[in-house]
This record gives C-alpha cells, structure tokens and sequence, in this order.
C-alpha cells in the first residue's frame, strides 16, 4: 500500500466534510483578501485624506463602488461597519474550518487505530513470534497519531494553499510587476527554509526509530520485573531507558530547533522583500505620484498579511516531512503484503462424530526450511485421549498448535470426520476447542470476567458450577469480593496453581467439544498438581482431548499415547503396552522415576523407611492437631503456629505417599516388562499396595485443602475454625488406621 492509497483509503468515507471544510476555508481566505484591501482606502477617507480613484488598480475600484452612493455622512461609517463585518466573517469561516479540520482529523486517527486493531486480530499467530510487542504497541500509539495528524495537515495545507492563491490574485490585481518582484524574492525564502524541511524528515525517522526502541525497552522491564528484581539489576535497566530518554529528547530538541528557525528567517527575509518592494515602487509607479502612497500601502498590507502564511506554509511543508516517516511506517503496518493470513474455510463446523486424524503430516515453520514433524500420523477417535510425549523437540506443542490452526501442515493435512480443517470455518472451528496450558493467560479483570470469557452470557450459577468443578471455588470464595474480586495483570494475585484452575474453569463454562492440554501442570507444587490435575480429569470426561505431559504419571490414563522423537511418532499403545515393548516409552519412564526409586526385587526396605517417614509425619500432626483440639494453647500465635506445623506435616506425608506410589508402579511395570517369571502372590500384594495408596491419598486431600485453609487464614470465624481442626484431627488418626494395615502387609 503507498502512502497516496492511504490517504485516499481514508478520507474517502468523508468527502462532505472535507468539502466544506476547504469551502470555509476558501470563504475565510476571501473575506480575508476583501477585508484586508479595503482596510488602506477606508482609514484615508476616515482621516480625512482624499483618494482619487482615478488610475487605481480595477480592483481597487471595485472594493471602493458599493460605497460612493452612500450620503457623505454615513460613507465612512458604512466603510468601517464593512470592514468589520467581513472580518467577523472571515474569523467565523476560519474557525469552522478548524473545528472540522479538527473532526476530520480526530475520525482519521480513530479509523486507523480500528484498521490496526482490526489487522492485528486477523493476522496469523506466526507474526507476533517475529513482531516485537513493543513496536506494535508503539505504532498503534505515537506513530498511528503522528501519521493523522500528517494527512490532516494535507486539508490544512490545501487550505493554506487556496488562501495564498487568493492574496496572490489580490496582489496581482493591484501591481502585476510588484507581485513578480516579490515572487521572486519570496521564493529565496522558500529555497532556504527547503534545508529546514529536509532535515525535519531526517528528525522524524530518527524520533520513530527511538519511540520504537523506548516503547520495546519498557515493556520487557515490565514484564520481566520479576527477573530484574530477582537479578538486583534495576540500576542496569533504569540506566538503559533513561539513556533511550535522554537521546530521544535530544533529538526532539534538535527537531524542535530545526522547525522553530523557519519562522525567524521567513520574517527577517519578509521585511527584506518588504523593502526591497518600496524602493522598486518608486521605479514602477514614478509617473503615478497621486495615488502612489494608496496603491502602495494596499499592496503591502495584503503582502504583509501573506508573508506569514508563506511562513506556516514552510512550517506544514517542514511538519509534514517531520511525520513522513510515520506515515512510511504505518502505510507500511497496515499493508496486507508479505504478512501471514490464514485462510478462511465456509464449512461450518457442528460437531465431532467420528474423530480426528493425521494424515501424512508434515510441518516447518514460514521461513524455516528444517521440518519440526515428519510423516505424522495418528488418530483420535471421538470421546477419547491421546498424549503426547517425548522429549523437548520432539513437536509435541508443534502438533496441538495445528489443531486449532494457528498454523497450517507444511505436507499432509489433519481432518475431522474425513473433513480437512482449512475447509472450516475458523471462528466455528475454534470455538468448539478448549486450550489449558502451562502458560496460563488471564486479563487484569474480575475472576468472574475470566472465567466467562469464552461465554459473556453466562449466568452466575454456571459460573459458580464451572469453577466448584475446577475445585477454584473453594479459594475465589475466600476472595475479598469474591467473583468480582480484580486478580491483577495477568492474574498476578494469583498463585500458579489457582490461575491454572481459573483457566479450567473457563474451559469447563465454554464446555468444548475438543481439548487440548498443553502440561498444564508442569510448573506447579506438588498439592497445586494435585487439586489442577482432579479438575483436568473432570474436565477431559467424555471429550475428545488432546494432552501433552512432560510428567508421564499424568497419562498413564490416556486411551493411547503417541511417543514423538525428532518429530516423527516412534510408538503409539497404551501405557501398559508400551512399557512391555521395552522400547522408547519405556526408557523414557525409566529415566524419569529413576531419580527417586531404583527398581529392585528388594524393595521392602524401601516400603520399611517409606512407611517410618509416614508414621512420624502422621504422629506430629495428630500431636499438633491435638493440642488445638483440646483447646491446650495460650494464644492465637502460638495456634497458628501449630496450624502451620500441622500443614507442614501433611505436606511432607503427602510425598512420602507419592514416593510411595512411585516405587509400587515401577515394581507393577519392572513385573510387567520383565521376562522373569514373577510370583503372583507378589504381584498381587503389590496390587494391594497400590489401592492403599489411592486411598491414603484419597483422605489426604480435603485435610491438606482443610488445613491450607486454616494456615492462609482464609476461614475467619473461630466457630468454623474449630469445626475443621476437628475434622483434619480425625481425618489424620484415620490415616494413621491405613497405615497400620500397610505395614502388616509388608
């Protein structure tokens, strides 16, 4: 797009306004050139100085006819009446003219903003992975405004334009050779101001240039706060902006001198013409020594009046080249060439019937030769699990990312029902998938607000459903305004864990036919883990989910799972068969637990220090628990403190039960791969172990839930307070009962 198809783009939805603008400017600049031309004639007659018309330019005489038939009492009065009126006129018409500059102007950045806006939300997600943020950002703001400003000053200029046109008619009226002597040496004025202005371009490149730089530098600050704070560098980060600051100042300063040096040199050149013209009057007009001083004082009133439009003409032309560069950049920003836009399909989608499959898939990114996935292909059947995993590169984040199409397969195609995704509709296609990741994005808003983005018109009962599903209601309740409570940029007043369960709740209120969990629970503690990884699993009940996990205990679950290498899928079975294989699965599974536990046939000493670890844990809690009971403490610190101990204790019991299950699930699956017969009763006792387990941790979750509760003092009534005491009290001595029967097992 040039900067000629810019304009034209935008000021063609406003031609009436920009007609009557440059009629009211047209009507100023005559009633102008009228008013001013009769100003010299009318003081004469006023002051009582004779002026005979004959030999007076026509033009002259023809301001001065209207007023001969008056009666020579009222003449005068008539004249000057005259003259202010016009003037009122032509104030009037100038002020107008302004005003819907003004609005012209003021539309012209609002539609450019809401073009940008419009190509920003259109464009495909690969431009923002090469476009910095901070030069987005900086040319929605200062260079979108610097640029309607430019093409609004193009209506000015045509304005100023028309106005010089009609004192230049004026003056040749009134002495065709004084206008060309001054033509002339106007025009010198025009060629040393023409300096000016092409340095004002070299200015306004330079100010876009450090605009873009400042913008990205603050906004990286900003959002890595946490990394400068924690790395001591904010003088290091303080000192580069403020060294951005100072240099663009400077060079604003400098364009600043540039474009304020027009104004002076077009005035001292003007009073030089000015003189020049009285001493070429004496030769033009010697033998018309009547009228001379008339005729003279006329013509230089009109040049005076003109000169400094001659200066803010300069200082438009200078203005407008100051902002050239803008207007370069954001011609450029809205150009639709060479920008990735994903193509549109018209099959509206409805619904998943059969299931979804990769066909022949191959991708690599725009620009990139190397592909990321070779020769991919899996199926998903309705209603079922896949999960992804492998290790990091393998493609697994590359393959989810082209479900939803925020790219499209270099080779091959992936197809729901037999139907190839580019022959959906995307909006009807995307609002059927819900999307949990690891990165989890809410807006500086209310948790209601998050949760019912993907539905506004949800009502607060599916709100309050959704997010007691997503086990987030129990925390949003304890809120200080509870679903209307504002969680900060990025949900910053949030712990990790509960804007993961925001974001589930939000998937589970737009109920998606299609899932995509993207280890949306990799960076999380332990208990955080849990409680996200409980909604997860109601969440994906019944949908077809696509699920990728650096963690294989979550999908050990999954229908199938599809092992990727280098981007090619090496295994796909259940987790049960895979670890028989022997092959990748099984050695990556291997290499992740084998940090914790190693597998052995001799594992009772193993069970014995795990269930020492428990026991001691336990019985520390149920000492602390029941001092609280009792009512034993002297003061509310030295509750909360037990409190704390108590939550503590239900921390390290809950990894030591982790652990726990660990070592059983590597000694089911070592029995599983290995070839050695093994001992049923064994087998079976380790089946036994497994169950104790899950219900060991079964009754763990609400006293941990119950207790964090009580150490975040989340629960303020004594009443309630007492009643959960109580209950994590009893709930412990149950714990305390399961593990006696483990260790009589052992």
């Amino acid at each position: 797009m040039s900067t000629r198809k810019l304009i034209l783009r935008f000021a063609k939805p406003y031609p009436g306004l920009i007609i009557l603008t440059m009629l009211l400017g047209f009507s100023g600049a005559l009633f102008n050139g009228v008013g001013v031309t009769l100003i010299v004639p009318v003081i004469l007659r006023i002051v009582g100085q004779p002026v005979d018309l004959t030999g007076f330019p026509p033009i002259l005489k023809a301001v001065m006819f209207p007023f001969d038939n008056l009666p020579e009492n009222y003449r005068n009065l008539g004249m000057a009446g005259t003259i202010i009126f016009i003037i009122l006129l032509k104030n009037l018409s100038s002020y107008f003219s302004i005003l819907t500059s003004s609005v012209f102007t003021r539309r012209l950045n609002a539609d450019i903003r809401e073009a940008s806006l419009e190509l920003l939300l259109d464009i495909d997600i690969d431009y923002y992975s090469k476009t910095k943020v901070g030069d987005i950002i900086n040319r929605l703001g200062s260079e979108t405004a610097r640029t309607s400003s430019a093409i609004g000053s193009i209506i000015n200029l045509i304005i100023l334009i028309i106005t010089i046109l009609v004192f230049v008619a004026l003056l040749l009226a009134i002495s065709w050779q004084l206008t060309i002597a001054a033509t002339i040496l106007l025009g010198f004025i025009t060629l040393i101001n023409q300096y000016t202005i092409s340095r004002a371009k070299q200015f306004g490149q330079q100010l876009s240039e450090m605009s873009t730089s400042y913008s990205i530098s603050v906004l990286e600050t900003l959002n890595g706060i946490r990394l400068v704070k924690s790395t001591a560098n904010e003088d290091r980060e303080y000192q580069k902006i403020t060294k951005l600051i100072r240099d663009r100042e400077k060079a604003d300063f400098q364009s600043q001198v540039n474009s304020q040096a027009i104004g002076p040199i077009s005035e001292v050149m003007g009073v030089i013409a000015l003189l020049m013209i009285v001493f070429l009057s004496k030769a033009f007009f010697a033998n018309q020594v009547s009228f001379i001083s008339t005729v003279l004082l006329t013509y230089l009133l009109v040049l005076l009046r003109l000169l400094p439009l001659v200066s803010q003409l300069n200082s438009l032309r200078s203005s407008f080249a100051n902002s050239a560069t803008s207007v370069e950049i954001v011609t450029e920003f809205l150009s639709r060439d060479r920008k990735p836009f994903m193509k549109n399909g018209n099959v509206i989608y409805t619904e998943l019937k059969k299931g979804i499959s990769f066909n022949s898939l191959s991708f690599a990114y725009p620009s990139h030769e190397k592909l990321v996935l070779k020769d991919v292909n899996l199926f998903l059947p309705r209603a079922t699990t896949l999960a992804l995993v492998g290790g990091s590169g393998a493609g697994k984040s590359t393959l989810a990312d082209l479900l939803p199409r925020f790219y499209d397969p270099t080779s091959g195609r992936i197809s729901i029902d037999g139907t190839d995704l580019r022959d959906f509709d995307i909006k009807s296609l995307r609002t059927q998938m819900g999307i949990v990741s690891q990165d989890t994005f809410l807006f500086n808003d209310s948790v209601r607000n998050n949760i019912a983005y993907g539905r506004p018109e949800a009502t607060e009962d599916e709100i309050i459903s959704a997010a007691k599903r997503a086990n987030a209601y129990e925390f949003i309740d304890k809120l200080p305004q509870g679903l209307d409570s504002q969680i900060g940029d990025r949900g910053v007043m949030l712990s990790g864990g509960q804007r993961q369960r925001l974001a589930i709740a939000r998937a589970l209120l737009q109920n998606p036919e299609i899932l995509i969990l993207d280890e949306a629970t990799s960076a999380l503690d332990t208990v955080s883990e849990r409680l996200v990884q409980a909604a997860l699993d109601d969440l994906s009940r019944d949908r077809t989910t696509l699920v990728i996990a650096h963690r294989l205990s979550t999908v050990q679950k999954a229908d199938q799972i599809a092992v990727l290498d280098q981007g090619q899928v090496v295994e796909v079975g259940t987790h049960e068969t895979l670890l028989q294989k022997g092959g990748y699965y099984s050695r990556l599974y291997s290499m992740q637990f084998a940090g914790q536990t190693e597998v052995s046939t001799k594992t009772n000493p193993s069970f014995n220090r795990i269930s020492h670890e428990l026991r001691t844990r336990l019985n520390s809690m149920i000492g602390f628990l029941g001092l609280l009971v009792d009512d034993l403490v002297d003061n509310s610190q030295e509750q909360q403190e037990l409190i704390d101990q108590s939550y503590n204790s239900a921390l390290r019991v809950l990894n030591a039960i982790d652990l726990f299950s660990d070592v059983v699930n590597l000694k089911i699956n070592w029995q599983l791969s290995s070839d050695i017969d093994q001992n049923q009763d064994e087998h079976n006792q380790y089946q036994n172990f497994s169950h104790i387990s899950d219900e060991f941790r079964t009754c763990l979750y609400p006293l941990i839930s119950s207790l964090r509760l009580l150490a975040d003092k989340l629960e303020s009534e004594p009443q309630k307070q007492n009643l959960l005491i109580a209950e994590s009290y009893q709930s412990a001595i149950y714990l305390l009962d399961i593990l006696k029967v483990f260790e009589n097992k052992v």
